[in-house]
């Protein structure tokens, strides 16, 4: 059958998207990576670039542990031993023993009694919410949660949603009063750390407020939590939102893929819940897991997170943070305080924020520009990520180029 009738709707939806200004544009695509040296951290190679390398200034990995051979020599092993590819879901003959091994240290790490581990946390988002969400649920939701949460709210048609002013207690508060007797259950969803501020969640006044309102739902209210950016990001010994404010969800999600360096998500609760979602998350099920060589990878990464050598990283990303966001405001910029590495500039402005990133772009540097409307107007902001794997000359060549846009 020919395509033309259906790429002809595919032109009005992509034409619509690029006048929105809602297009990625193609994928810049990374080459190559050149060790750091003479107290510059690594330069990112990029195809149509050659030979000039990039301060990647937009990358998850914040502990630095992608390219780490602790972590390339745990994947290697596994990989002779056991091949690349799991060959099968978990129920068939997918689970092998890197997998119990990770899930049960995951479980350790966060004080909970069981894990499980998903293809990314995406799909662990996706595949969990849904089965604790029906139609007598109300789901409250934090209006900056990220959008695999406002997705899998609407797969799973609940009774009811309702969306709160980002961190704003007091609306959370009056939604419970005024949904008492209307459902059965409420299940209320936050991110940890929100993507593209950098901010965490006031995890320990959530709950509070959660848990004095649960006798007048019949079935009470679950707290769910996705930390992805949280987790081995924030927090003295890496725990992330939930170690900062000194909470803990019921359910929390999280992700191998920033800070641990690896691949996959997973989520962590009551050994009840774990055997519940094994049973019944579509996306778990019927999904390969990561790969047996990327679960001995994740474990090592949390072996190393966990010990006094991950502590040190997580000094070093404050540090670098901290010198990050002292040399913008003292540049007149506005950012948002704190101590996790994203550092967002806020510009408000489209035209000046796609100005900056190419700017910085022009100078080999890597960043991440958010622009309405994917951002409400007056929110745009340059986001920028802080890696272990970066150095003081790093930041200081970063904010010397800032300088000369500001003063352009």
């Amino acid at each position: 059958m020919a395509l033309t009738k259906i790429e002809a709707f595919i032109t009005q939806k992509m034409t619509a998207l690029q006048e929105q200004g809602r297009t990625k544009g193609r994928e810049k695509v990374i080459t190559g990576r050149t060790p750091g040296h003479d107290h510059y951290g690594p330069r990112y190679h990029l195809q149509g670039y050659d030979g000039q390398g990039f301060l990647r200034m937009n990358s998850n990995s914040y502990l630095g542990l992608a390219a780490d051979p602790r972590l390339i020599a745990a994947e290697s092993k596994a990989c002779e031993q056991f091949g690349v590819g799991p060959g099968a879901v978990r129920f068939i003959s997918g689970t092998f023993q890197a997998h119990v091994d990770l899930e049960q240290k995951l479980a350790e790490f966060h004080g909970r009694e069981a894990a499980m581990v998903f293809s990314a946390a995406y799909a662990a988002v996706m595949g969990v919410l849904p089965q604790f969400i029906d139609a007598e649920t109300l789901v409250i939701s934090d209006a900056l949660n990220h959008n695999c949460i406002i997705n899998a709210i609407r797969l799973s048609r609940p009774a009811a949603k309702a969306v709160y002013r980002h961190v704003n207690l007091q609306e959370l508060e009056n939604i419970l009063k005024t949904q008492r007797g209307r459902v059965k259950r409420v299940c209320l969803v936050t991110d940890g750390v929100f993507s593209m501020r950098g901010d965490h969640a006031p995890l320990k006044e959530i709950i509070g407020i959660c848990k004095s309102h649960e006798d007048a739902f019949a079935e009470g209210i679950i707290s769910i939590v996705d930390d992805s950016h949280g987790v081995g990001a924030c927090g003295a010994t890496g725990r992330g939102s939930e170690e900062v404010t000194g909470a803990q969800a019921d359910i929390l999600i999280a992700t191998l893929g920033k800070a641990f360096g690896v691949n996959g998500g997973y989520v962590t609760s009551s050994a009840r819940v774990i055997d519940y979602l094994r049973e019944t998350a579509p996306l778990y099920i019927y999904s390969n897991p990561i790969t047996p060589g990327e679960a001995a990878a994740a474990l090592e990464a949390l072996r190393i997170t966990d010990s006094e050598a991950g502590v040190q990283m997580l000094k070093k990303i404050r540090r670098l943070a901290a010198q990050l966001r002292n040399g913008i405001a003292r540049l007149g910029l506005k950012t948002l305080p704190g101590e996790h590495p994203i550092v967002p500039i806020l510009l408000g402005d489209t035209e000046k924020t796609s100005a900056l990133v190419e700017h910085l772009f022009a100078r080999h540097i890597l960043v991440t520009g958010l622009n309405y409307p994917v951002v409400p107007k007056g929110e745009e902001e340059i986001r920028l990520q802080i890696t272990a794997e970066q150095t003081e000359k790093d930041i200081d060549t970063l904010l010397r180029t800032l300088a000369d846009f500001v003063v352009k």
